[in-house]
Protein backbone atom coordinates (compact mmCIF):
# COMPACT_ATOMS: atom_id res chain seq x y z
CA UNK A 1 0.00 0.00 0.00
CA UNK A 2 3.28 2.52 0.93
CA UNK A 3 3.97 2.04 -2.68
CA UNK A 4 0.47 2.74 -4.36
CA UNK A 5 0.05 5.78 -2.56
CA UNK A 6 3.74 7.26 -2.92
CA UNK A 7 4.52 6.85 0.52
CA UNK A 8 7.67 4.87 0.58
CA UNK A 9 10.25 7.94 0.67
CA UNK A 10 8.74 9.34 3.73
CA UNK A 11 8.30 6.54 6.44
CA UNK A 12 10.38 7.47 8.99
CA UNK A 13 9.58 11.25 8.91
CA UNK A 14 8.01 13.61 11.07
CA UNK A 15 4.51 15.38 10.67
CA UNK A 16 6.79 18.27 10.32
CA UNK A 17 8.58 17.30 8.19
CA UNK A 18 6.25 16.38 5.16
CA UNK A 19 3.50 18.19 2.54
CA UNK A 20 -0.55 18.56 3.41
CA UNK A 21 -1.16 16.25 1.03
CA UNK A 22 1.89 13.74 2.52
CA UNK A 23 -0.52 13.43 5.20
CA UNK A 24 -3.53 12.94 3.66
CA UNK A 25 -2.04 10.20 2.03
CA UNK A 26 -0.47 8.27 5.22
CA UNK A 27 -4.12 9.08 6.86
CA UNK A 28 -5.71 7.10 3.74
CA UNK A 29 -3.21 4.60 4.10
CA UNK A 30 -4.08 3.96 8.29
CA UNK A 31 -7.72 4.08 7.59
CA UNK A 32 -7.42 1.35 5.03
CA UNK A 33 -4.62 -1.24 6.75
CA UNK A 34 -8.02 -1.48 9.69
CA UNK A 35 -9.98 -3.49 6.83
CA UNK A 36 -13.06 -1.44 7.70
CA UNK A 37 -16.66 -2.40 6.91
CA UNK A 38 -17.22 0.80 5.25
CA UNK A 39 -14.35 3.15 4.17
CA UNK A 40 -15.80 6.85 4.36
CA UNK A 41 -13.67 9.16 2.18
CA UNK A 42 -14.10 12.87 2.02
CA UNK A 43 -12.87 14.61 -0.89
CA UNK A 44 -9.97 12.15 -0.65
CA UNK A 45 -8.06 13.33 -3.16
CA UNK A 46 -8.23 16.96 -2.86
CA UNK A 47 -4.72 18.17 -1.64
CA UNK A 48 -2.97 15.10 -4.18
CA UNK A 49 -1.75 16.06 -7.97
CA UNK A 50 -3.36 14.34 -10.87
CA UNK A 51 -0.81 10.58 -10.64
CA UNK A 52 -1.24 10.19 -6.99
CA UNK A 53 -4.99 11.25 -7.54
CA UNK A 54 -5.49 8.30 -10.29
CA UNK A 55 -3.74 6.00 -8.47
CA UNK A 56 -5.83 6.08 -4.93
CA UNK A 57 -8.66 5.64 -7.18
CA UNK A 58 -7.67 2.73 -8.51
CA UNK A 59 -6.61 1.28 -4.99
CA UNK A 60 -10.02 2.52 -4.26
CA UNK A 61 -11.42 0.44 -7.19
CA UNK A 62 -9.11 -2.58 -6.21
CA UNK A 63 -9.80 -2.68 -2.75
CA UNK A 64 -13.94 -2.30 -3.97
CA UNK A 65 -13.53 -5.73 -6.12
CA UNK A 66 -12.87 -7.16 -2.52
CA UNK A 67 -16.11 -6.18 -1.15
CA UNK A 68 -15.18 -3.43 0.60
CA UNK A 69 -18.10 -0.43 0.51
CA UNK A 70 -16.77 3.28 -0.25
CA UNK A 71 -19.01 6.19 0.44
CA UNK A 72 -17.10 8.73 -0.99
CA UNK A 73 -18.08 12.84 -1.32
CA UNK A 74 -16.28 14.78 -4.12
CA UNK A 75 -16.73 17.88 -5.99
CA UNK A 76 -14.17 16.14 -8.85
CA UNK A 77 -16.22 14.48 -11.98
CA UNK A 78 -12.53 12.29 -12.81
CA UNK A 79 -12.91 10.94 -9.15
CA UNK A 80 -16.51 9.91 -9.31
CA UNK A 81 -15.94 8.44 -12.52
CA UNK A 82 -14.36 5.45 -10.96
CA UNK A 83 -17.93 5.14 -8.97
CA UNK A 84 -20.37 2.15 -9.66
CA UNK A 85 -23.17 4.37 -8.42
CA UNK A 86 -22.62 8.10 -8.54
CA UNK A 87 -25.74 10.05 -6.34
CA UNK A 88 -25.91 14.02 -7.49
CA UNK A 89 -26.87 16.10 -3.72
CA UNK A 90 -28.60 20.01 -4.79
CA UNK A 91 -29.83 22.05 -1.93
CA UNK A 92 -29.67 19.26 0.05
CA UNK A 93 -31.89 16.39 -1.81
CA UNK A 94 -31.18 14.05 -4.04
CA UNK A 95 -31.10 15.54 -7.57
CA UNK A 96 -29.62 12.61 -9.83
CA UNK A 97 -28.32 9.45 -9.93
CA UNK A 98 -26.06 7.32 -12.15
CA UNK A 99 -25.36 3.63 -12.09
CA UNK A 100 -22.57 1.99 -13.96
CA UNK A 101 -23.66 -2.07 -14.75
CA UNK A 102 -25.85 -3.45 -12.86
CA UNK A 103 -27.78 -2.07 -10.33
CA UNK A 104 -28.33 -3.84 -7.71
CA UNK A 105 -30.93 -3.94 -5.02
Amino acid sequence: MTVQLHLEGFLNKYPSEISGGQKQRIAIARALVTKPTILLADEPTGALDSKTSKALMMLFQEIHQLEQTILMVTHSNIDASYAERVIFIKDGRLYHEIYRGEKVN
